[in-house]
């Protein structure tokens, strides 16, 4: 029995009813939280020339008389996706280009090709160079520094991984004659350029980029850079010089920048990237690289499940093929120098930088 009347009864347990309590309003705004992201409609498409410290030089317009160049950052949606050189990009905000301007890229469009490469080839953790690249030149010295046959092996494994196809530029045989190195690439399909009295066939070369994306890659000292500048007058890439007691080129071009050649016969562009002494291939996917064999991958085809090409690879269908002459005078070399790109990625496979 309640000795409390019905209105000391409900004054005394008021006290815990919620119902009452006062919410404190949201600082942001009473509007819920949404998912949701604008479409960005207004955006228009850039293309991403050069990165630094987070703010992204873009060339938008491209090919038409409004096409200028920008400085954009990226949004915050986008933190935890890399935006690098060679990517298109969708971009709003202020994209006139004028003095203080910044646009902000909300988008990255989906990419073609994607050139990557990883510390050493026991990290999966691949780092991207350049996007939608889809011809590599690889530039090599045929000495100072010493040509390295192995490092040229994993610049043509990352490209076919990548699906870009690969140019070898040979520089300096005014100092040794190339021909010893390119014999170990004579059963590639890949078109070589050779320098001639110390000088790059420049104009033949620029030809050959017209209408593509061209990554150029290459150890330090090769003189990369010193091509890149004859193709792009007023490029101004940083030159560098050999280390006359240990052999090795000294790293000069810090950043990777897309820059656009001219021709007689039409435009192109060439994304000159810092020089490496290593590049780890952990990432790789072997069979890319015998699908850029198409006849040899063609004959794989009766292979036994899980063949590795490899000279002593048991019924192996492409070491009978090749032995038998169904290749012709090229076999021998095209198998060579698939076995040695393959060996690459065999158990005692050697180190990134070998």
């Amino acid at each position: 029995m309640s000795w409390l009347s019905d209105d000391d009864d409900e004054e005394a347990y008021s006290e815990y009813d919620e119902s009452s309590a006062r919410v404190r309003p949201n600082p942001k705004g009473n509007r819920p939280r949404t998912k949701t992201r604008p479409e960005h409609d207004d955006a228009v498409i850039g293309r991403v020339l050069a990165v630094d410290r987070g703010r992204y030089t873009l060339m938008v317009d491209e090919g038409t008389p409004q096409e200028h160049q920008l400085t954009a950052a990226r949004a915050s949606e986008l933190r935890k996706q890399a935006v690098v050189t060679g990517d298109r990009v969708d971009v709003v905000g202020d994209v006139s280009g004028a003095e203080g301007s910044l646009g902000r890229i909300v988008r990255i469009r989906q990419r073609v090709t994607l050139l990557r490469r990883s510390a050493d080839d026991t990290d999966a953790v691949e780092r991207v160079i350049v996007a939608n690249a889809d011809q590599m030149m690889i530039v090599v010295a045929a000495a100072n520094p010493e040509p390295r046959i192995r490092l040229v092996d994993r610049y043509l494994v990352a490209a076919y991984d990548a699906g870009i196809s690969p140019m070898l530029c040979v520089t300096k045989t005014d100092l040794a004659d190339p021909s010893a190195f390119l014999d170990n690439f004579a059963g590639l399909d890949l078109p070589v350029f050779v320098s001639a009295q110390g000088a790059m066939p420049v104009a033949d070369i620029a030809a050959a980029l017209v209408g593509h994306d061209t990554v150029a890659v290459g150890h330090s000292g090769v003189g990369k850079s010193t091509l890149v500048n004859a193709l792009v007058p007023g490029a101004d890439r940083a030159i560098g010089r050999v280390n006359e007691v240990t052999g090795r080129g000294r790293h000069t071009s810090s950043s990777t920048v897309s820059l656009r050649v001219r021709t007689a016969d039409g435009t192109g562009w060439v994304i000159d990237t810092p020089g490496v002494r290593s590049f780890g291939l952990g990432h790789i996917d072997t069979a890319n690289i015998l699908r850029s064999f198409t006849d040899l991958d063609e004959i794989a085809k009766r292979c036994p499940r899980g063949c590795t090409h490899l000279p002593d690879a048991p019924d192996c269908a492409i070491v009978d093929a090749v032995a038998a002459g169904e290749l012709g005078d090229r076999g021998r070399a095209r198998l060579d120098s698939l076995q040695r790109l393959l060996k690459t990625f065999a158990p005692s496979r050697s180190r990134a930088s070998d």
